[in-house]
């Protein structure tokens, strides 16, 4: 292959990542910006997007239901049932969408803050094999008190987290797409 083709596939290349980084940012940067902007809003899109996958979810269930008919008559019955749970669950979730974002949001808070409790138990059991135990004592304690806090306030805490995401967002896009801006064939 002569020096010119190899340069074309670098260039090529190098379009194909510019691009790719750009697009990446700037998708990055729009759902920052909504998060920081209409958060609200937006957590209504995503229990939205959640609705109706519960419904199309259900949809595929009741196919299978139907249509399955190497499966067994018990088998069938289940996929039936779930497809109609998931699309009854679905229609009620879009009929009272902000009662479904409140409760996606205390849902988070409770889940993460019960992860956050068992990740500080689980930093405090391997005190004896590692030689900074004052880090994973502290590590363990702040993952602790911070799990704690988000059990009592969930839906406080879910908001902070969607504040934290929107701020990182917004700057890991901007900063993805001064890269593609600044991205050239000579660095591959």
């Amino acid at each position: 292959m002569s020096t010119e083709a190899i340069d074309n596939e670098l260039d090529k290349a190098s379009t194909i990542i510019r691009t790719a980084w750009g697009v990446g940012g700037l998708v990055a940067l729009v759902i920052g910006v909504l998060l920081l902007v209409w958060p609200g809003k937006t957590a209504d899109v995503v229990a939205a997007i959640i609705a109706i996958y519960a419904i199309v979810t259900g949809l595929v269930y009741l196919g299978l239901g139907i249509f399955a008919k190497r499966y067994g008559v018990w088998v069938r019955i289940g996929h039936l049932v779930l497809g109609a749970l998931f699309i009854v669950g679905g229609v009620i979730a879009l009929a009272n969408l902000r009662a479904t974002t409140l409760v996606l949001a205390a849902v988070l808070g409770i889940t993460i803050g019960i992860l956050w409790i068992i990740e500080g138990v689980t930093a405090l059991t391997l005190l004896r094999g590692v030689p900074s135990k004052v880090w994973v004592i502290i590590y363990a304690v702040i993952t602790i008190i911070a799990g704690v806090i988000l059990l009592f306030s969930p839906i406080y805490g879910a908001l902070a987290l969607w504040w934290l995401l929107g701020i990182s967002l917004v700057v890991m896009g901007a900063i993805q797409i001064v890269r593609a801006l600044r991205f050239s064939a000579e660095r591959l």
